[in-house]
């Protein structure tokens, strides 16, 4: 069982002006496919809020799996992919590109996502945006890969061609 961390990126959520719906459905979804939930946070828009929220969950925590919700849009505040690319040396592009291929299979926004996805140390960040609909439909696209991915990065030795289960 990896750890897993979700931080909800919303100024109107971090000044208690709107109810955190995205985070709560990640941290459900994350339990429900085996993953242990041990931190949770909500932070502003800000991009150094947000690089500091990462680094804190990679650096400090050792979480294995960080998701972030919200911001990934393109309001001028929506920051966190930007944030997740300064804080994550080796960036994975194929984990939002496969999100979008499976949004774009729902709707043409689907490609107006600019989540990112990157490693700092031994933890995988992966962007979702902040709709409750995009998040189901966006783990539900990735998190059968994740866990070989996580074997792989935490050093549990496995062989590539193994058929993911």
């Amino acid at each position: 069982m990896f750890t897993a961390a979700v931080i909800t990126v919303s100024d109107n959520g971090y000044a208690g002006k709107r109810e955190d719906t995205g985070g709560p459905l990640v941290a459900q979804i994350l339990t429900d496919a085996g993953y242990d939930v041990v931190y949770r946070e909500i932070v502003s828009d800000d991009p150094d809020m947000i690089k500091s929220a990462l680094i804190r969950c990679a650096d400090e925590k050792d979480i294995a799996l960080v998701v972030t919700t919200g911001g990934t849009g393109f309001s001028p505040r929506d920051n966190t992919p930007e944030a997740t690319i300064a804080v994550c040396p080796r960036l994975c592009p194929g984990i939002p590109e496969a999100m979008r291929a499976e949004s774009l299979k729902i709707t043409p926004h689907g490609m107006l996502s600019r989540a990112q996805a990157g490693i700092r140390g031994g933890t995988l960040i992966v962007n979702v945006p902040g709709s409750p609909k995009a998040v189901k439909e966006d783990l539900a696209a990735v998190l059968p890969a994740l866990k070989h991915g996580l074997d792989t990065l935490r050093g549990e030795k496995r062989d590539c061609a193994t058929p993911l289960s």
